[in-house]
């Protein structure tokens, strides 16, 4: 009798452990707002196509830097699209971008590049199919770049004299 007591009582814990953590990921979803959902299509395309690191998104633009024949340069990906948009004048052969970041229109793109065992800060603006060098100071060795969505002002990651810093870089 004993044991039947036992089983009895710890079904309803069973019954109710079954229950809360079958409702525990609905409360959570219905507190949190709805779930994260991959992009998979648009994912398997970015897979298919290479290696891609350094991402940054705009409203409607992804830039990433990708790795094609044997070399790596900046794309910009439309996102209602979904396939990549012409970026004339910014890759150059002998440049090897290391950070980009992308406005929220897809106007501007910013980028840390090294040329020439140097490296060097460009804005390119789309609709002009230009760049723009961004000085950076001496002793200044950038390494990473965050473009505001309005495309009105850079922080770039930069090492002086061993030391990491952040400089802010306004744009006209």
């Amino acid at each position: 009798m004993h044991c039947h007591e036992s089983s009895v009582m710890r079904a309803p814990r069973l019954t109710s452990g079954l229950l809360l953590s079958a409702l525990l990921p609905a409360l959570i979803s219905g507190c949190m707002g709805a779930m994260p959902v991959p992009l998979n299509g648009l994912n398997r395309q970015l897979e298919q196509a290479g290696g891609h690191r350094s991402p940054a998104m705009g409203e409607r633009w992804l830039a990433v830097i990708e790795q094609r024949g044997g070399r790596e340069q900046v794309q910009l990906i439309d996102l209602q699209q979904q396939q990549p948009v012409p970026l004339p004048g910014l890759n150059r052969a002998d440049a090897l971008p290391i950070s980009v970041s992308v406005d929220a229109r897809g106007e501007r793109l910013a980028l840390v590049r090294q040329l020439e065992g140097r490296s060097e800060v460009v804005v390119y603006r789309r609709s002009l199919q230009s760049l723009q060098p961004i000085a950076m100071g001496p002793g200044a060795i950038a390494t990473a770049i965050g473009l505001r969505a309005d495309g009105r002002q850079l922080a770039v990651q930069v090492s002086r004299d061993g030391l990491w810093q952040i400089d802010l870089v306004a744009l006209p």
